[in-house]
C-alpha cells in the first residue's frame, strides 16, 4: 500500500483492503445506505430492524427496557450500553470506530471506554456550528449571504415589530430559533395572530434568527472539508410541507437529484459558495462531512444561505449513490479518509470540476413518507423493505426483497425502506418508511407530481392499524420532539 494516496483508484483500494472495523451506529441505516460496499469490515449498529433480519452487515440487538427516548443521541447511548452490541463489538475485535448522525459528549465518553475512536468533529464543535445563529456568522465571514436578516431576543409582537422596522426587512417574517429539526421550530409570521400562536416557542429562547420572507425554492447539498480542500456534491432539491407526506408546514419531506433540476448559473453559484463555506469551517476548525440548505430566490435566481448541517443528514443516502460516486466515490468516503490519518494528496478543484459535470448526475428522487393523520393507533401491518411495481391502473404492489436501491430497474420501480413496524404505534408524524424512486417526484413548478402521489398512496393503503386498548387512549402519546432520520 503507498504511504501517500495519490488518485481515486488507490483511495478506493485502502478502503476495500480495510481492516480497522468501522461502525455507524444510529436509529436506521438509512444515511449511509450501501456504504458496506465500499468499505471493508464496515457494519451498522441499529435500534430499528428495517430488513427483517435479512442484511448481512445490520445488527439489531433484541429490545432490553429504557427510559423513553428524547433524542438519536439517546438512541445511540443506549446501543453502546447494551450488552449484546458491546459484545458484538469486541468479538469483532480490532480497533474500532465509530461514526454517527448525532452524538453528543455522553456517546463519546461511552465510545471511549469501548476502546472505539469516533470519526467525527468532537461535539462540542458540533453543537456550536449547528446553532443556526452561528451559521449567519461564519457565512457572513466566508462572503455566504444570508436572507436579510437580524438576530435578536424577542420579548412581544411590539417588541419583534421594532426589531424589524430597524433592520428595514418588513412585517413578512420566516423565525427560526437556534436550534431544532425542520418544520418543528420555523415560524411563519405575518400578523399578531401568527405571533400568539407560537409565542410559547419564540419568547424567552434567546436569540432568534429573524428573516425577511422570501418566495423562494429550498436546496441542499453536501460536502466534505478536507486538508487538501473542500470536496463538494450535487445541489439537489427539496421536499418540503407536502401535506401528502408530513404533518409539517415547512418540514423536510425528501429529495430529489437531476441534473437540470436548477439552471446551470445557479448550479454553479451554489457549489462556488459551498466551497467557501466549507473552506471557512476548516478556519474554525471543522473538518468533514457537512450540508448547507440554499434558499433560491424564484424571481431574481439569487440564492441565500439557509441552514447548516455539520453532519451527514436525511440527503447524505441521495449524494452517496449518484452516478459520480459510482465512478469516483462516495462523498463520504473522504470524510472516512480525513479521520484515517492517512496521507493523501488529492488535486479536489480536478474532482471538484469533474463532480460538476451534469454527466455524473443520473436522476433519482427519494420521499420520506409520514403519517398524516391526527390520529393514534397500533400498527399491525406494514409494507415490508423491498422494490415494489406500481401497475398500469395506478396500484403498488410488493415485488421482491433486496436492499439495494440500484435494484431498482425502471420508473415502474421503486425501493421502499420500512421503518414503521407491526407493534409501533402510528401517530400523527410517524415516520412510515423512506420511497426511493428513478426520476423526478416533482412537477417543474415543484409540485407533487402525479406519478409521486400515486406512489405515496400505494404504500400509505398498505399500512393498517388497530384501535390503542382503552387504558391507553388518553393523550397519553405525544408526538416525539425529534425526527429519526
Amino acid at each position: 500500500m503507498p504511504t501517500v494516496l495519490k488518485n481515486i483508484s488507490e483511495i478506493r483500494r485502502f478502503f476495500h483492503r480495510n481492516e480497522d472495523p468501522v461502525y455507524f451506529i444510529s436509529a436506521t441505516n438509512f444515511n449511509l445506505l450501501g456504504l458496506d460496499e465500499w468499505v471493508k469490515n464496515f457494519k451498522y449498529i441499529c435500534y430499528i430492524d428495517c430488513y427483517g433480519g435479512k442484511h448481512p452487515n445490520v445488527f439489531c440487538p433484541s429490545e432490553q427496557p429504557h427510559a423513553e427516548f428524547q433524542s438519536i443521541e439517546d438512541i445511540n447511548n443506549y446501543l453502546l450500553q447494551h450488552k449484546e452490541v458491546i459484545d458484538f463489538i469486541k468479538r469483532r475485535g480490532g480497533k474500532p470506530k465509530f461514526v454517527f448522525l448525532m452524538f453528543d459528549e455522553e456517546t463519546e465518553r461511552l465510545s471511549k471506554e469501548l476502546g472505539a475512536d469516533v470519526w467525527f468533529p468532537k461535539a462540542k464543535l458540533r453543537s456550536s456550528m449547528d446553532n443556526k445563529i452561528e451559521t449567519v456568522r461564519i457565512g457572513n465571514k466566508a462572503g455566504v449571504p444570508s436572507v436579510p436578516n437580524v438576530l435578536a431576543e424577542v420579548k412581544d409582537y411590539a417588541d419583534l415589530q421594532k426589531t424589524c422596522e430597524k433592520a428595514g426587512i418588513g412585517h413578512d417574517l420566516v423565525l427560526q430559533s437556534a436550534f431544532g429539526d425542520s418544520g418543528h421550530t420555523t415560524f411563519f409570521i405575518k400578523s399578531e395572530a401568527d405571533f400568539r400562536r407560537h409565542e410559547h416557542e419564540i419568547v424567552g429562547e434567546g436569540e432568534i434568527k429573524i428573516m425577511k420572507r422570501i418566495d423562494c425554492r429550498g436546496s441542499a447539498i453536501e460536502a466534505c472539508a478536507t486538508k487538501e480542500g473542500t470536496i463538494v456534491g450535487p445541489l439537489m432539491t427539496e421536499l418540503v410541507g407536502f401535506k401528502e407526506l408530513t404533518p409539517y408546514r415547512g418540514g423536510w419531506c425528501g429529495n430529489e437529484i437531476l441534473s437540470t433540476a436548477f439552471p446551470p448559473k445557479v448550479r454553479q453559484k451554489a457549489r462556488e459558495l459551498t466551497f467557501k463555506f466549507g473552506e471557512q469551517l476548516r478556519k474554525e476548525g471543522y473538518r468533514g462531512y457537512f450540508e448547507l440548505d440554499f434558499l433560491i430566490d424564484k424571481k431574481t435566481g439569487d440564492i441565500w444561505l439557509g441552514e447548516l448541517n455539520p453532519r451527514i443528514t436525511g440527503a447524505s443516502s441521495m449524494t452517496n449513490h449518484a452516478a459520480f460516486a459510482h465512478a469516483d466515490a462516495p462523498l463520504f468516503l473522504f470524510h472516512l479518509l480525513e479521520f484515517s490519518k492517512k496521507k493523501f494528496d488529492l488535486d479536489t478543484s480536478e474532482l471538484n470540476d469533474r463532480w460538476a459535470d451534469p454527466n455524473m448526475i443520473d436522476s433519482w428522487s427519494q420521499m420520506v413518507i409520514k403519517h398524516t393523520e391526527d390520529s393514534v393507533d397500533i400498527c399491525t401491518e406494514s409494507p415490508e423493505t423491498g422494490i415494489y411495481k406500481m401497475l398500469e391502473d395506478g396500484s403498488v404492489v410488493y415485488d421482491r426483497f433486496d436492499y439495494h436501491r440500484r435494484a431498482v430497474e425502471s420508473e415502474n420501480e421503486a425501493f421502499f425502506l420500512r421503518i414503521l413496524q407491526p407493534g409501533d404505534y402510528r401517530y400523527e408524524g410517524a415516520d412510515i418508511g423512506i420511497l426511493v424512486t428513478r426520476g423526478r417526484s416533482m412537477t417543474k413548478s415543484f409540485q407533487l407530481n402525479e406519478r409521486a402521489k400515486k406512489w405515496i398512496h400505494g404504500i400509505k393503503k398498505t399500512v393498517e392499524g388497530k384501535p390503542l386498548p382503552a387504558a391507553n387512549a388518553g393523550p397519553v402519546l405525544a408526538d416525539p420532539a425529534f425526527k429519526i432520520l
